[in-house]
């Protein structure tokens, strides 16, 4: 094919005509390779000024409720990146599913690769697993990993009601003395994602946050860690301030509403260390 060409090229020439390019269909000008880093997000669970410890510590909530928590797990998804241009850069979705388990220190670090190089001023991620993966038949690949509803953490944790399928999407649980159950425990479980086959509640809530006074470099050799505080207080003491007394177990009532509108505004970015 080269020799084809160059004699063209050969022919035009010695004819006295203009040529403007004779490169070869593999010799095209050379592009600057895409670099890609790495970004890690550090979740740390907290009650208002206190880290978060299971079934040792006693908190109170704003209506002067004590309470302790046994299990937290929920699921953070779809996860964007704004750089410092206001650009966004979406993590594939194949790679954007993760569970924040209390009882597992691993589970709090994501670790977010193939993420384009440069500055980067802010995040945004879903709380729950959305309507796509949710209606995927439960053997498909999308569903597998962590969304595996037969294997793994989402099995283990029971974070999938197989009976009523969906996934739930936060589940805290714990005891307190104003609890009205009878062996004085509390269960949230919150879940449903628009409905299947007929309409349900839509408790999967987008969370934004701005890296305030710092960004988030990632370059091939540059980490940046981003900590995001998650505030399980603000459960109770959100938009809505829920009583344990009155609600010690929500599932399936309307009421999970106001717990997803009070947990989408638990997190918060403490700071970014760079590694």
């Amino acid at each position: 094919m080269k020799s084809t060409i160059s004699l063209l090229c050969a022919l035009a020439m010695a004819s006295g005509l203009w040529v403007t390019s004779c490169r070869f269909p593999d010799e095209e000008e050379e592009t600057d390779p895409i670099e890609t880093g790495t970004i890690e997000l550090q979740f740390d669970n907290i009650v208002g000024d206190q880290d978060l410890r299971l079934d040792s510590t006693r908190y109170v909530n704003a209506a002067g409720e004590d309470f302790t928590v046994s299990k937290l797990n929920y699921y953070i998804s779809n996860i964007k990146l704004t750089r410092m241009d206001g650009s966004i850069f979406t993590v594939p979705q194949d790679s954007s599913y993760f569970m924040i388990r209390e009882a597992n220190a691993a589970s709090q670090k994501l670790t977010i690769r193939n993420v384009l190089t440069g500055d980067y001023t802010g995040i945004e991620f879903m709380v729950g697993v959305d309507s796509t993966r949710s209606v995927m038949e439960p053997d498909s690949p999308g569903r597998k990993g962590i969304l595996d509803i037969y294997a793994g953490p989402t099995n283990e944790e029971e974070m999938y009601w197989t009976w009523n399928p969906g996934y739930i999407f936060l589940k805290l649980e714990g005891s307190s003395d104003s609890s009205t159950t009878a062996n004085g425990k509390y269960y949230y479980h919150i879940g449903f994602f628009g409905g299947r086959t007929e309409r349900t509640l839509n408790n999967l809530r987008t969370v934004k946050l701005n890296f305030p006074g710092q960004k988030a470099i990632v370059t091939t050799n540059i980490v940046s860690n981003v900590l995001i505080k998650a505030d399980i207080l603000k459960i109770f003491n959100g938009p809505t301030q829920l009583r344990i007394k009155q609600n010690p177990s929500l599932m399936f009532t309307d009421s999970t509403k106001y717990v997803a509108d009070n947990y989408a505004g638990m997190f918060s970015v403490k700071e970014i260390k760079i590694n």
